[in-house]
């Protein structure tokens, strides 16, 4: 059983920045896709970023696309999600969430998660 636990969430105000952390483990932090979703009251839960298990290959919906950065740590087995130049659109709970790389999907917002952490909340106000 994988297990994803998150951690670095808050509050602050616009413009400001913010470092999420996963832990989880030294064989799903190399090879299963690792991704970060959001989910905002009233909401459904979206993806906001991606990373293959080589930690190379990183992708990320518009909204966010230079403002966030997903990385991983191999010597801490740490998914890390970069926040900065938030803005009150980013609040929400963030969850970490893991699926092995087979099969393979065309579209990495619409793969399927096997397996969610507890969730982390970002609060952002103007």
């Amino acid at each position: 059983q994988v297990q994803l636990v998150e951690s670095g969430g808050g509050s602050v105000q616009t413009t400001g920045a913010l470092r999420l952390s996963c832990k989880t483990d030294e064989y799903t932090l190399r090879y299963y896709f690792k991704a970060w979703y959001r989910q905002a009251p009233g909401k459904e839960r979206e993806p906001v970023a991606q990373i293959h298990g080589g930690g190379v290959d990183t992708y990320y919906v518009d909204s966010v696309k230079g403002r966030f950065t997903i990385s991983r740590d191999v010597h801490e087995n740490m998914l890390h999600l970069q926040m900065n130049h938030l803005k009150p659109e980013d609040t929400a709970m963030y969850y970490c969430a893991a699926r092995p790389p087979w099969p393979p999907y065309p579209d990495w917002e619409k793969a399927p998660i096997k397996y969610w952490g507890q969730g982390t909340q970002v609060t952002v106000s103007s």
